[in-house]
């Protein structure tokens, strides 16, 4: 059973070994710091008892919700988690006056792009070179707020 529930600076250790184990240019462990730091930001945990196997790292703009950084830890990917923080997100942030929640996901992360699509976000443009290990283009997601499971 997992449980999803805000993250804080002491689970700083177990974000890093996620991070570092799904991605090929890992955010630093400064980079999360900030974004637990700051009031603006809905940072979720998706844990197992007291093992964090998931999160996802949402900042707040002028007129959206940034979905900035979302992970699952391998041996616990396929489990519906990165659906459950995602819609956790969602209820948590219904009430706000943001236009909407937007994310740039890898053109090749076919998995993660129908993630996204299956929770209502469409694509919306592409960002050249955005990834610095490959220079690979990035696709810009968007889904309107006030969306319902049903979509």
């Amino acid at each position: 059973m997992v449980e999803i529930r805000a993250l804080e600076l002491a689970h700083l250790s177990a974000i890093e070994t996620i991070e570092q184990r799904t991605y090929p240019t890992p955010w630093s462990r400064s980079m999360f710091a900030s974004e637990l730091a700051k009031p603006t930001s809905v940072c979720l945990g998706a844990f197992e008892g007291d093992r964090l196997v998931g999160y996802v790292i949402n900042s707040r703009y002028v007129d959206a919700w940034h979905v900035m950084n979302v992970a699952v830890d391998p041996d616990h990917q396929r489990r519906g988690i990165a659906t459950a923080l995602l819609e956790r997100l969602f209820e948590l942030t219904r009430g706000d006056e943001r236009e909407g929640y937007t994310l740039e996901v890898r053109l090749s992360n076919e998995d993660a792009i129908r993630l996204y699509e299956t929770l209502g976000f469409e694509p919306r443009g592409i960002r050249r070179g955005y990834y610095t290990d490959n220079r690979e283009d990035a696709l810009i997601m968007w889904r309107p707020s006030g969306l319902t499971p049903e979509g």
